[in-house]
């Protein structure tokens, strides 16, 4: 018989101290927790949770060392019509466990019903069939650790999947590929460095389950966006071990990309869980307490609030559940040191009865806390329940995926009529979003791909979503992609179509790394990955989602481009100013001015004519207005972007000597190869006459700066 003492309701979860460990589970309806431990063998022992204060149950073991398995059986009502579903038949995993060891063995136990008769109560026992939670030693050697801290305006994001980014990366070891020690590895690194990379968005790496429906179609949750443990590094990814071994080395990785400079960033998953619906599986949460960590439909509580798609929304007006999120994220930020997060479908989370609100407890919470609000918070701005799409709407500290700068870059460059006003919005930081809230073009997180549609590569070469490789009959995926493939559908030995789907993705990465505002990157654009035109690869664990690393050599010219894009825009504060433009500044000078490609200034009839889709932009390098770090004003080099929708080639006429007396070309999308902005420049005299190729972007720089 186990010695149990009775411990400490705080911290939750499993806490090491050297000695022994304390275990603390919340639950509100609990009428008894048994602590499970299991050996090396898989027998288990049940130990009773001696203490409960303010619904926190909790213990004490002496003796309990790291790598001690455990989970939780709660003995409470089963009453679903009441929003209850405890079932001690079902081991529970901690909802603070910070490690996980195994998966989810799909089996009718895992289910507190019967498949032939789900008004039956199933009280066979799951734990086979569940993986357990791990005891971890939290200690490390950090040694001189420093978060990066790159500011927002000199941030370049790259979003990568932990597994798909190293899993065939040749200079990496075949053991680690795959893993949190194959992305920390030193070839890797000096890629993201290469192409100027300082934040890395990782999608999920809390620990989470595929569904049972995918996995019987024989496919699995690639993505990872159906989170069951919010403080555990998902053990998949791990090369060294799942007995806590995941968490050390999560924390190597973390290390080693801050000492090249590039901090982390986690996408993660509080809007839902991986229990699903009712007529999902017990794992944790549910049979812990329903009624806490879940939305439930008020005329009939059997039923789940549903804003994410996914079959249950976590219950952020629970003061409990709160604490999950906010503690979860502190863990992250003061034991894990990552550097911010990017929160999937973080509208469901502003959501107090049922509209959207941007003063929610969640906002607030984070707005006050001294931790959380010092790092990089970004918002996927939209949920799938009524009033979702909130790009625009949320508070001051945070940015947020633009999802219409996505949308208007990609129409403009496709040739949509009527597109150029609001692509001239995004160009310049979209300050009709966010200038408003007092926010500035940071708050901008500018994106012409992720994960969630087409490749860059697909962009320009399909006009049609092809998913059949899902299982859906091509169901699943938007139709809204803003596409256009150049003349034919997918693969193509036409000369002059490959020719213009390679200038086009010049024009969408050139356009992103000059725009206003916060560049991301989806990885593998930067050398041409595709997926084969699947928009929504998130069951694709194979090699339509791998990044094929092959192709650094054949798309060699892209990769320079993107490597000199970088280098302009870390050397040019002008194309990532902290303050939006102004038109006229106090001096009387302008800080931007649209110009026709006759080389006029616009007027309003030339942003309003349907077909115009070509104009110039000046960008005065004299005018940023807005002092540095040590409050110097800061100068720049002036340039003058010259932009060519239409698809024909244009003939530009530069403007007068006002603007500069004479002007180098730097960037030109239609060269076929990289450009070097140093000798060798062409220069062209205040009113000459520059053709632009159909579907190209040029960059001149005034001479005699730089």
């Amino acid at each position: 018989m186990r010695e149990v003492w009775p411990g400490e309701p705080y911290p939750l979860g499993a806490t090491w101290d050297g000695v022994g460990t304390s275990f603390s589970v919340f639950s509100e309806v609990a009428e008894r927790v048994e602590l499970c431990l299991f050996d090396d063998d898989g027998a288990e022992s049940r130990i009773d949770l001696p203490e409960v204060d303010g619904f926190v149950w909790h213990g004490y073991l002496p003796g309990i060392m790291p790598g001690q398995r455990y989970g939780f059986r709660v003995h409470g009502p089963y009453r679903p019509g009441h929003g209850h579903r405890n079932n001690p038949a079902k081991l529970l995993l901690d909802p603070y466990g910070k490690a996980v060891e195994g998966s989810v063995r799909w089996n009718e136990s895992l289910f507190s019903y019967h498949f032939t008769d789900p008004a039956r109560l199933n009280v066979d026992d799951s734990a086979r069939y569940m993986p357990k939670n791990v005891v971890v030693n939290p200690f490390f050697e950090w040694g001189n650790d420093r978060p990066p801290r790159t500011p927002y305006h000199e941030t370049v994001i790259y979003e990568a999947h932990v597994r798909g980014l190293t899993i065939r990366h040749p200079k990496v070891p075949e053991e680690q590929r795959g893993t949190y020690a194959g992305l920390a590895h030193p070839a890797v690194i000096e890629h993201l460095q290469s192409i100027g990379v300082t934040a890395v968005e990782l999608m999920p790496v809390h620990q989470f389950v595929p569904e049972h429906a995918m996995v019987a179609r024989g496919l699995t949750n690639y993505w990872g966006y159906n989170t069951i443990a919010y403080l555990a590094p998902h053990n998949a990814y791990s090369s060294a071990g799942q007995r806590g071994e995941q968490v050390q080395e999560f924390k190597a990785m973390v290390r080693a990309l801050h000492e090249a400079g590039i901090e982390v960033i986690l996408d993660v998953v509080y809007n839902h869980t991986a229990e699903g619906d009712h007529m999902g599986p017990t794992l944790g949460f549910r049979g812990i307490d329903n009624v806490a960590y879940y939305r439930l439909r008020d005329e009939d509580r059997r039923y789940y609030l549903d804003y994410t798609g996914c079959g249950n929304s976590l219950n952020v007006r629970s003061p409990h559940a709160l604490q999950l999120i906010m503690d979860s994220l502190r863990y992250w930020v003061l034991e894990m040191h990552v550097d911010g997060f990017r929160f999937d479908l973080a509208a469901a989370l502003a959501r107090e009865l049922h509209d959207v609100d941007r003063l929610s407890a969640f906002f607030d919470l984070i707005q006050q806390d001294p931790v959380i609000s010092q790092v990089k918070l970004i918002a996927e701005p939209w949920d799938v329940g009524p009033g979702g799409y909130q790009v625009g709407n949320f508070p001051p500290l945070w940015t947020e995926w633009n999802g219409k700068y996505r949308d208007s870059v990609r129409d403009f460059w496709r040739g949509s009529s009527r597109t150029m006003p609001e692509f001239a919005s995004r160009l310049t930081g979209s300050s009709d979003l966010y200038a408003t809230s007092g926010r500035r073009p940071v708050a901008s997180i500018n994106f012409v791909t992720c994960h969630d549609g087409f490749t860059l590569a697909d962009l320009v070469s399909y006009n049609r979503k092809h998913n059949d490789a899902n299982g859906e009959a091509n169901r699943d995926g938007t139709d809204d992609n803003r596409s256009w493939n150049c003349g034919a559908e997918g693969p193509v030995e036409d000369p002059g179509i490959v020719r213009l789907r390679r200038r086009q993705r010049r024009n969408f990465l050139a356009t992103l790394f000059v725009s206003q505002g916060v560049p991301m990157v989806l990885a593998g654009d930067e050398f041409g990955r595709t997926q084969g035109g699947n928009n929504n690869a998130y069951c694709q664990d194979n090699e339509t989602s791998w990044i094929d690393w092959s192709l650094v050599k054949q798309e060699e010219d892209l990769l320079e481009f993107v490597r000199a894009l970088a280098a302009l825009r870390r050397e040019h504060p002008v194309f990532r100013r902290r303050r939006f433009f102004r038109g006229r500044v106090q001096d009387g000078t302008r800080d931007i001015v649209w110009l026709t490609p006759s080389g006029q200034e616009m007027a309003d009839s030339d942003w309003n004519a349907g077909y115009a889709k070509s104009l110039a932009v000046f960008l005065n390098g004299e005018a940023i207005s807005e002092p540095g770090q040590r409050g110097e004003r800061i100068r720049d080099d002036s340039f003058l972007m010259l932009i060519n929708a239409h698809h024909d080639e244009l003939t530009f006429n530069l403007p007068g000597a006002e603007f500069g007396q004479a002007w180098h070309l730097v960037l030109d999308t239609a060269d076929e190869s990289p450009r070097e902005e140093a000798a060798g420049e062409e220069t062209f005299p205040a009113g000459a006459k520059v053709p632009v190729t159909a579907r190209s972007l040029q960059l001149l720089r005034r001479a005699g700066e730089g």
